[in-house]
């Protein structure tokens, strides 16, 4: 008997680990033991390996069995190590050929009868290992769409431990699926536009914020249509790229919310409850896992009545709106998951939510509307790039006969301005005008003299922070995209500013 070796993968965050099962069977009492910092999902794989192996028809060997997990300083976790563990033991028996030093990575969890089960976070595992070179993946059956998409390598599924021993002894070869084209998916949704009455400036702020990818703070009287226009913003969500579709993904397979075990074309849209714990918003746990604002990556953040999440939850926005990142240090280790999300979020100007209704008085004190706005801190309120404010609908709007646009119209003007931005932005790897760094600004934010003296006044005026004169300037590059038009003018700038004017109305 001697050692065998199999190649596997272990996740840290999103992050592919290598690692190598090394399995010796040596005399002694039998016992099977696992070393190399397993977690408790792979101490318990020695009874799954055990009952799969003898329940497929081959013999548990009666030996002393050592598995070492290799790097031994780095922890393991996850059910995927079970076939590696038992192709090894398989090997060092004889009842298949050594797979020492083959490019050859096998992931797959066990089940008692010898199936071999889907797992969670494949896709990010795949894709750390093909970046090892690696060009042989023997995966489940399960995770063959999930991975499909990924060109230059043989990528084989198995539905049992039987199969894929008769695969590597040649006797019933499978043949590695084919490599599939990426095709972006519309978004289906019932929920049209053209349902919405009244508020024009409320789906002009929709069409700007899908289109550079913006963030949005809707204020007003309950009623307004707020939430109605929310709701409908998938469908006007500009198409997903390949590059943004795999990063999608991968969260979602990490996070085991990919219950297709598909590539995910459409672009996310969370809105979590107002209970919703600082966790479960930007991410953790003992072993942290993404959160919210990571599952909303390239794609939308809906927090409806704002003031009513805890203060603490929402103060820990503040970074990943900054970053694009979210950074989760625990005793376990520090891990990162992307969170570039578009916000929107919407809410009353007050604890009844009358405060300045035409048609209806408030009934709350001074204190009390101050109290309730005060949920909202300043730095937060800054990275939001455009606030508008509702107002009632009239009788005559909500009867008018003639027919709004349609979502397909705004997402036909929305992916216009989208190519011209990943266009404009191909050397650079972004596709949207709200990623632009300040250095970048004056490079592809080119104004006329006019537009320029525009918002030289305006950053007096309003005493804007840095932040918030560079957020006007992007969402004036939009407007500018949504016309087509190369140079930002006066009017573009003009509206822009507009967008910000609430918050002092507010929040003074």
């Amino acid at each position: 008997m001697m050692i065998t070796t199999v190649t596997t993968c272990s996740l840290h965050g999103l992050e592919g680990n290598k690692i190598i099962v090394e399995t010796d069977l040596s005399n002694g009492l039998p016992i099977f033991q696992i070393v190399g910092l397993p977690d408790a999902s792979i101490k318990e794989s020695k009874d799954r390996v055990r009952a799969a192996l003898v329940n497929s028809g081959f013999q548990f060997p009666l030996s002393r069995i050592t598995v070492n997990l290799s790097p031994a300083s780095v922890k393991k976790e996850g059910s995927q190590l079970d076939l590696p563990i038992a192709l090894g033991i398989l090997s060092s028996i004889g009842e298949i050929p050594l797979l020492n030093n083959e490019k050859t990575c096998i992931l797959g969890e066990l089940s008692l009868d010898g199936h071999i089960q889907g797992i969670n976070g494949i896709l990010p595992m795949v894709v750390a290992m093909r970046k090892l070179d690696y060009k042989d993946f023997f995966i489940p059956e399960d995770n063959l769409k999930e991975c499909a998409y990924i060109q230059d390598v043989n990528i084989y599924g198995f539905q049992s431990l039987k199969e894929i021993v008769e695969h590597i002894n040649g006797r019933q070869v499978l043949n590695p699926v084919m490599p599939a084209d990426f095709v972006s998916q519309e978004q289906k949704s019932h929920l049209c536009f053209s349902d919405v009455k009244g508020q024009e400036v409320f789906k002009r702020v929709m069409e700007i914020g899908a289109a550079g990818f913006h963030n949005i703070l809707m204020i007003g009287s309950p009623g307004t249509g707020k939430t109605m226009v929310a709701k409908r913003m998938p469908s006007i969500l500009p198409e997903l790229t390949f590059e943004e579709a795999l990063e999608i993904t991968n969260i979602y397979s990490v996070a085991g919310l990919n219950k297709e075990h598909d590539l995910i074309r459409v672009r996310p849209f969370r809105s979590p409850h107002h209970t919703t714990s600082q966790v479960a918003l930007i991410g953790g746990g003992r072993i942290p896992m993404p959160g919210e604002v990571s599952l909303a990556h390239h794609g939308v953040l809906f927090l409806d009545e704002l003031p009513e999440f805890s203060k603490n939850a929402l103060e820990v926005l503040r970074q990943p709106m900054e970053d694009g990142v979210v950074t989760i240090s625990r005793a376990y280790g520090t891990l990162k998951y992307p969170s570039k999300f578009m916000l929107v979020a919407s809410m009353n100007p007050c604890p009844c939510g009358f405060y300045g209704d035409p048609r209806k008085s408030c009934q709350c004190s001074v204190h009390q509307i101050q109290q309730y706005l005060n949920k909202v801190s300043g730095p937060l309120l800054d990275r939001i790039d455009m606030q508008i404010e509702a107002s009632p609908i009239s009788y005559e709007e909500l009867h008018e006969t003639h027919s709004s646009e349609t979502s397909v119209t705004i997402r036909q003007r929305v992916n216009q301005a989208r190519e011209i931005q990943k266009s404009r932005y191909l050397s650079m790897g972004m596709t949207a005008n709200s990623h632009l760094l300040p250095g970048q600004l004056k490079k592809y934010c080119k104004m006329t003299l006019e537009a320029e003296q525009l918002l030289k006044e305006a950053y007096k005026k309003m005493a804007l922070s840095l932040r918030a004169y560079h957020k006007v300037i992007k969402v004036a590059r939009t407007i500018a995209d949504l016309e087509g038009k190369d140079k930002i003018s006066q009017k573009h700038v003009g509206e822009a500013i507009q967008y910000r004017g609430i918050s002092k109305k507010y929040w003074g």
